[in-house]
């Protein structure tokens, strides 16, 4: 069935087209594109320890008052007026002025493995983050999904709210055509009329149920809440084919029968590397740290500026070594938290792989049960609808009453939404089905999409039809009965 062509200014938007929309624009997927470039920095960042580091330093003192002043004048050694020149003149005790330059080196060459360890954290901190850009885009896309075919289901089930008070309003008509002529009492107009007006309201809640769901997809794929769009979902379409972008996908996922590998897993395995490089840390702090290491500086005592040839180098190369000796037990307690973190890291695993593999057999046993309550609602709906006509037919010659008829109008509705419901629920089962792998772990539930329809007893215990509603985008239903119940109490 192909939709009927939107409006003059209204956008078409698909499903691939909100996803696209989503992908580029949504803040949680820059947010965890930053992580990943942060994760490259720290992961630069430490192996910048394994390499040379080579720091300049240059500084100029001025100097006020020095206990140092007047000791090395040459009357003060014994030299007197012709005492001749001062041999202490260029010692930097108490000079005015000091100029300094200084390049230190330094190369680590042994820590005990530390350095090896923190640079393989920082590469799994790398891979997960990368990871979890997959499992954020991933949810975006069921995000978005399940906002579209939540606003595709509003949108049909105000349409059949729209189609019930148009078929309660011609049942008015016919029912004062017929007083008119006398073949009906005032009651049964006053009956006609009640159950008319009765769904104008439902009717509103309906249109601002849609009007609530379209306003979710629209934040989600950042589009102006005022734009004017209409959703290609067809959920009355009997082939109801998978979104085209995920079509692929679920055919290869429906072919494998084994659990698929689950990100979740990965991280939660990275996580095990990551306790176990933390507790090869932990254990270099008991082994020495060694280091190579030179200064070389030049330094200058002129009475105001430096000469080119009045500066005095100073160069050492040497050896460092770090050993701790006592600590107060600090090392052995930093060795007790890595072995305890590594411990729940692999639990945490096993318990993840457990989990994954009840995700995946859950999300299997959904979308079967999901595709067969689909097609089991074909025959009813047909059903609902064949009766509804005769009933109308009936009505119409006069051969059946008004209770009938709204039963009937009952029946079709309830048909109808339940059968809009069951198509959301099996394309948002498909969506997830084929993301399964990115998703995080506990995202089996699939909030219910709408409700089915409300009923309501008058004073003589018959059930009239109400309008079909659907909860705002993202909430969880409470599901009414489906099932008609106009017989009389």
């Amino acid at each position: 069935m192909s939709p009927a062509p939107a409006p003059q200014g209204v956008q078409v938007l698909t499903l691939d087209d909100a996803l696209a929309l989503a992908d580029v624009r949504n803040e949680t997927v820059l947010i965890a594109e930053a992580g990943v470039r942060r994760a490259r920095g720290v992961e630069a960042q430490v192996h910048s320890q394994r390499l040379p580091q080579l720091t300049g330093a240059a500084s100029y003192d001025r100097t006020l008052k020095s206990e140092f002043e007047g000791i090395f004048d040459a009357d003060s050694i014994g030299g007197g007026e012709d005492g001749g020149d001062n041999a202490f003149a260029d010692l930097p005790f108490g000079q005015p002025n000091a100029y300094r330059l200084g390049l230190s080196f330094s190369q680590l060459i042994y820590a005990g493995g530390r350095e090896r360890a923190l640079e393989r954290q920082a590469r799994f901190g790398r891979e997960s983050a990368s990871l979890s850009v997959g499992q954020t885009k991933a949810q975006l896309a069921f995000d978005v999904a399940q906002a579209f075919y939540d606003a595709a289901l509003a949108d049909r089930i105000f349409g059949i709210a729209d189609e019930t008070l148009a078929q309660a309003t011609r049942t008015l008509e016919q029912t004062r055509t017929k007083r008119e002529a006398g073949l009906v009492s005032e009651f049964e107009q006053l009956r006609a009329q009640v159950d008319r007006d009765t769904l104008q309201a439902p009717r509103v809640r309906a249109g601002n149920n849609r009007d609530v769901a379209y306003f979710r997809l629209k934040q989600l794929v950042d589009l102006p809440l005022g734009e004017h769009i209409q959703l290609a979902a067809q959920l009355d379409d009997p082939r109801l084919a998978p979104a085209a972008r995920f079509a692929t996908r679920l055919a290869e996922a429906e072919a494998t029968p084994t659990p698929r590998l689950r990100t979740a897993v990965t991280q939660a395995d990275l996580g095990v590397q990551v306790s176990e490089e933390g507790v090869t840390i932990a254990d270099a702090q008991r082994k020495p740290a060694i280091a190579l290491q030179s200064a070389y500086g030049v330094v200058n005592y002129p009475s105001t500026f430096p000469g080119v040839e009045d500066w005095r180098q100073n160069w050492t190369v040497g050896i460092g070594l770090q050993l701790p000796i006592l600590t107060g037990g600090r090392i052995k307690a930093e060795q007790n938290i890595a072995r305890a973190d590594l411990d729940g890291a692999k639990a945490r695993l096993q318990l993840v792989k457990e989990l994954s593999d009840l995700d995946d057999a859950s999300a299997r046993a959904s979308l079967n049960a999901a595709h067969a309550q689909w097609e089991t609602t074909a025959g009813t709906i047909q059903q609902a609808g064949r009766a509804y006509e005769i009933a109308e037919l009936r009505f119409r010659e006069g051969l059946s009453t008004q209770l009938e008829l709204s039963d009937a109008r009952l029946l079709l509705a309830s048909a109808q939404v339940t059968r809009a419901r069951a198509a959301r629920d099996l394309q948002l089962t498909r969506v997830r089905f084929a993301l399964l792998p990115e998703l995080p772990l506990g995202t089996a539930g699939i909030a219910a999409g709408g409700e089915a329809v409300v009923q309501a007893a008058d004073s003589n215990g018959t059930a009239s039809a109400g309008a079909p509603q659907a909860p705002a985008a993202g909430a969880t239903a409470t599901p009414a009965a489906t099932g008609a119940q106009g017989a009389r109490q």
